[in-house]
């Protein structure tokens, strides 16, 4: 549970911060350190906290002192929640399910879509045919987070095993936005002056942070004043990259590397940039989407993310191809109609306050796993 390892690991958090006091959580994980201290220390009644001791072995596959561990857990509870496709411990724990006689719901986060499964296919396929293949086969459900995945994944298993439900969001840290002057605060080069692009995700080729470095040299070129704010970590050389493409490019001047950020600082830096950018090649319920909307901050993206009708549907979102010249295009027309682009951007912060308030989202999860308690399956 590192929180560096992106939205798999904000979509479990959020989901266990979800859950009704009436129900009782167990959160099992070999590594806890992004779990919220009240949780680990036992101070919220319906969570608990369980880490597997130890190293996996081989290939991420679980002892055989951690399968005990996890058995004793999964006999205890009524249903189990499982998240990823290619964890290799998720068939270990099937094959426990299976032995007790316990549902299990399985959520892909968007691993099975198209693009995806473009990349290392003949590795995927083999896993699905060969260790992983009761995962999808036996789930009570498979749980897709909008209806563009379930869409593509239902080709790798039984459509009516399928459902789609949004992933809950945790909105309480957006309903007060905090003063701007925190985020000048905390990232030290941002330009007061001048209008502001966000990048915020793992600086990572799939999320198409070399096309948005681009489409900034090109409104350098277009004259158009901006500074390209760029979030996030990723691995040392692809970062080094990015930054000599910036250099390459000429607009080493507009684009700031600004690191890792969370918490407060991080909301402020959504409300105070004019647009979240992300020209991601592939994505599934993209949370950074609806945190930039709940900010107030309008989104620019592409058809890559599996909720893009839902961000063109907020009123407060644009979509366009995947290329450095769309994105120019599109950020020339938001940055020299500031007034029309924070129009936008109020008009999916109520759309987002509105459509993912926890009590909807959290009524829709009790549905489906009660369901499947009762042998139903998804169905809601």
């Amino acid at each position: 549970m590192r929180l560096e390892d992106g939205g798999v690991v904000k979509a479990v958090l959020d989901l266990v911060n979800m859950s009704s006091s009436e129900d009782e959580v167990v959160l099992a994980t070999l590594d806890p350190s992004g779990v919220p201290e009240s949780w680990v220390n036992g101070e919220i009644p319906s969570i608990t906290v369980e880490r597997i001791a130890g190293d996996t072995g081989a290939g991420g596959v679980l002892r055989k002192d951690q399968l005990r561990s996890l058995e004793a857990l999964i006999d205890g509870c009524d249903v189990v929640h499982l998240h990823a496709m290619w964890n290799t411990a998720n068939p270990q724990i099937v094959r426990i399910c299976r032995r007790l006689g316990k549902p299990y719901v399985i959520s892909p986060h968007g691993m099975i879509d198209d693009w995806c499964m473009t990349q290392r296919r003949l590795k995927k396929v083999a896993y699905l045919k060969t260790w992983g293949r009761n995962l999808l086969a036996e789930a009570s459900v498979v749980l897709c987070t909008a209806q563009a995945e379930l869409d593509q994944a239902s080709s790798w298993f039984d459509h009516g095993r399928g459902a789609s439900i949004p992933l809950p969001f945790d909105l309480s840290e957006y309903e007060t936005l905090p003063d701007p002057e925190l985020a000048y605060d905390s990232f030290s080069e941002l330009d007061r002056d001048a209008p502001k692009v966000l990048f915020l995700s793992r600086i990572n080729y799939k999320k198409g942070i070399d096309r948005l470095i681009k489409a900034s040299a090109i409104l350098n070129r277009n004259g158009v004043h901006h500074q390209l704010v760029i979030a996030g970590t990723g691995e040392p050389e692809y970062v080094d990259q990015m930054k000599a493409l910036a250099r390459a490019e000429g607009n080493q001047e507009q684009a700031y590397f600004a690191g890792f950020a969370k918490g407060e600082p991080k909301v402020a830096l959504f409300s105070l940039c004019d647009v979240f950018a992300l020209p991601t090649s592939q994505e599934n319920f993209g949370f950074v989407f609806f945190e930039a909307l709940a900010a107030g901050t309008t989104v620019l993206t592409t058809k890559g993310t599996d909720t893009w009708p839902e961000i063109e549907q907020s009123g407060g979102g644009v979509i366009v191809e995947n290329t450095p010249e769309a994105f120019a295009d599109a950020l020339e027309t938001l940055l020299r109609d500031r007034e029309n682009t924070a129009r936008m951007g109020e008009a999916g912060r109520e759309w987002v306050l509105r459509a993912l308030a926890a009590e909807e989202i959290r009524s829709q999860y009790r549905a489906m796993y009660t369901n499947c308690i009762k042998g139903n399956g998804g169905a809601i």
